[in-house]
């Protein structure tokens, strides 16, 4: 089964419309209601399009709202069944303080394809495109490293690690100097973070560490249409965790998930820039006219764009 393309256009439009509220708010010092902005006009526009679907990744469960919470039902109510991942702004900070890599993003899948993830850390890694068994969550950073230079022919002096800054890291980051290996420090947004490997312009050769499980599942669906390697393992370190986890049916609280397990079938990811990034420009507006930079991703027909558009504000 596939996603009919049809979806893609609707689908921009939402992280566009959620992005383009949230950029009134940007420089205001207030993250949460730049997240609340966009989360608004996030299920506004999710409500209009013909679909059954379910937050099966949000901001918190039902006590929480108004936030897009998990096991809530979106759409029409008519037409296909569907798993959505929300994340309305990540880079709240970002948005707030006026600084770049905020964006809005959300994916799709058919129903019951999208990883339902706890809300916990993730240890993750992910790559370009490379051979199978080459690069593991259970190998050494030095043995990650080392094969990664083989493969791409490459010196480690010249392999580029991007990483969040983070004291849980220091060891990480301690490794990756004395291995001369260049890092990239991130102070936040570890989906735009697993983004630079998709490309190399963007000269990122793996991404690694501890972020969000539902970022690395919204990360996931991206690094997917560009055949990229990607694994993650969930933590769980308290009861309260640990309990969530076992309502949710993951038993295996040690398991390793590969990408195929996280995101199966088809699916969609769009991610609008609210401030500048090395990936996306963020919005502009001008007079009554909004300009954008959408990252699309369909990976049923290998579409892989950023969408430039100017939009009228009042449409």
């Amino acid at each position: 089964m596939t996603i009919d393309k049809k979806f893609i256009d609707h689908f921009t439009n939402v992280s566009l419309k959620a992005a383009l509220a949230a950029s009134y708010l940007i420089g205001k010092k207030d993250k949460h209601a730049a997240d609340q902005a966009a989360v608004n006009s996030m299920r506004s526009e999710l409500n209009k399009i013909n679909m059954t679907g379910e937050v099966v990744i949000g901001e918190g469960s039902l006590d929480e709202a108004p936030m897009l919470y998990t096991g809530e039902i979106l759409g029409t109510k008519i037409g296909p069944n569907f798993d959505i991942a929300v994340d309305p702004v990540e880079g709240t900070n970002f948005v707030a303080n006026n600084l770049p890599g905020g964006i809005a993003v959300l994916a799709i899948a058919e129903k019951n394809n999208l990883f339902n993830a706890p809300e916990t850390y993730m240890n993750k890694i992910a790559t370009g495109k490379i051979d199978k068994g080459l690069i593991d969550l259970d190998f050494t950073i030095e043995k990650n490293i080392k094969n990664l230079s083989d493969f791409k022919n490459k010196d480690i002096s010249t392999i580029t690690a991007c990483i969040l800054d983070r004291p849980r890291h220091k060891k990480i980051i301690n490794e990756l100097k004395n291995l001369n290996v260049k890092i990239k420090l991130i102070t936040d947004g570890d989906v735009l973070g697993a983004l630079y490997v998709s490309d190399p312009k963007y000269d990122v050769d793996i991404f690694l560490g501890i972020g969000g499980g539902p970022e690395g599942v919204l990360a996931a669906s991206a690094l997917d249409s560009y055949d990229c390697h990607f694994q993650g393992r969930f933590i769980f370190d308290n009861d309260q965790d640990i309990e969530e986890a076992t309502k949710m049916g993951i038993n295996d609280l040690n398991k390793k998930y590969d990408l195929n397990e996280i995101v199966k079938g088809d699916s969609i990811f769009c991610a609008t820039g609210i401030t500048d990034s090395e990936v996306l420009k963020g919005i502009t507006i001008n007079n009554n006219e909004c300009i954008s930079e959408t990252l699309v991703t369909h990976k049923d027909s290998n579409y892989k764009e950023i969408i430039k558009k100017v939009n009228l504000i009042n449409e």
